[in-house]
């Protein structure tokens, strides 16, 4: 009986090829927050995104842009003593635009996530739901002031420029901007939560221009027949419907603006609670993307 060869040839080598361990700063948590807020915002505007994803940002951007420079050309020229379009209702007039700047953004920021099964990676490293959901939100409602909050800036350059009274246009200006921070919160709530209900994109852009549009209508729809019959406190609270009219109250309750409604809440109870549903939508949309990040895990 023979004895078995040994193979001439070995079974398996082990390479050098230069690989070594990582011995750098390990950046952690707030860092990866941080990043993914920078990522988000940058992405509401096409930065770092393929040349058509820039198209339709920086043209709703230039809709709500070229206006003011108009208005500021005008005042000027005409020598007006007020501005044709006020800071605080400029973002109520050109609500149809942000409506769908949100729309086209909310989904690419939440949709993608969920559609290619990219959440579960992240949270795969020390970053909470909680942190994932913060840095969206907050990258989307700072993409929502810098697109409402620019225009009404170059507004008020316009009227310095025309020499309108400083002590007269600060005081609204001021009132606009606390106004936009409060319209971005609540519109980013709003749009990431139908937006993140659904990994489809196209599903997303359709479901949140869709609930904005249905909600101005019906807003607009109950405080025109409460008007009609003249039930003014009703019409105060239809405002309550849209979020547009809902921070044009609190723009004309606590901040003292004047407001776009035909029929503005009254008194300290209406102005009381616009503000308690601001915050409430602010916080219920916090919770439900916790919870909807929760679900995207199990």
């Amino acid at each position: 009986m023979s004895e078995p060869t040994t193979p001439t040839t070995p079974t398996g080598q082990i390479h050098d090829i230069g690989y070594r361990h990582y011995d750098g700063p390990r950046l952690g948590a707030r860092y990866i927050a941080r990043s993914l807020f920078v990522d988000t915002l940058r992405g509401t505007f096409g930065l770092g995104r393929s040349a058509r994803s820039k198209i339709m940002p920086f043209v709703l951007a230039a809709v709500l842009v070229l206006p003011t420079i108009a208005i500021g050309i005008v005042t000027s020229y005409f020598k007006l003593t007020t501005l044709p379009l006020g800071y605080t209702s400029y973002a109520f007039s050109f609500q149809v635009v942000i409506t769908i700047f949100l729309g086209a953004q909310a989904p690419a920021a939440m949709s993608r996530d969920l559609r290619f099964r990219v959440a579960p990676l992240y949270f795969s490293r020390p970053l909470s739901r909680q942190q994932y959901v913060r840095a969206k939100y907050a990258g989307m409602t700072t993409a929502l002031f810098i697109l409402v909050g620019v225009p009404i800036t170059l507004l008020f350059v316009g009227a310095w420029l025309a020499d309108l009274p400083f002590d007269e246009q600060w005081p609204d200006y001021l009132r606009s901007m606390a106004g936009a921070a409060v319209l971005a919160l609540v519109l980013a709530g709003i749009g990431l939560v139908v937006a993140a209900m659904t990994p489809r994109r196209g599903l997303g852009v359709a479901a949140v221009v869709g609930v904005l549009l249905v909600l101005s209508g019906i807003q607009a729809t109950v405080r025109a027949m409460a008007e009609e019959f003249g039930n003014d406190t009703f019409a105060g609270y239809a405002g309550l419907i849209s979020p547009f009219t809902l921070v044009d109250g609190i723009m004309s309750g606590p901040l003292g603006a004047e407001s776009v409604m035909a029929t503005p809440p009254q008194g300290v109870l209406m102005a009381t609670v616009y503000c308690l549903v601001a915050v409430l939508l602010v916080v219920g949309s916090y919770a439900a993307l916790v919870r909807r990040y929760g679900k995207a895990l199990s």
